[in-house]
């Protein structure tokens, strides 16, 4: 794990309150596709969503995020970038620039 800022934070706020008990990985990613409807909730008629309640759900989402990879042991920035390097090996730049289609649909 990486120890920032926001890891450390989370880890004694956690801490203070006991609740690692309820944090198992199974619970940790219900709640993030929890929060994440939560989120999408902000956009279900509009477009232009309240940008201080999706700024809300949107750090709901990202803590759980960081405590489920915490949890696992993982790095948070680090599994990003790993994931980045696969889906630009998936995604090359000069196929895929400007479209949308999945990887197995680009041209050649």
């Amino acid at each position: 794990m990486s120890g920032g800022r926001v890891e450390e934070t989370l880890r004694v706020f956690v801490e203070q309150r006991e609740w690692d008990q309820f944090h198992s990985p199974a619970n940790l990613a219900k709640s993030i596709v929890i929060e994440a409807a939560e989120l999408l909730e902000c956009f279900q008629w509009s477009e232009d969503a309240d940008r201080d309640r999706v700024a809300g759900e949107l750090a709901d989402v990202l803590t759980y995020c960081h405590l489920l990879a915490s949890k696992l042991g993982l790095d948070p920035e680090q599994i990003v970038l790993d994931k980045l390097e696969v889906t630009g090996r998936k995604y090359p730049v000069d196929r895929s620039r400007g479209r949308s289609e999945k990887h197995d649909q680009l041209p050649d």
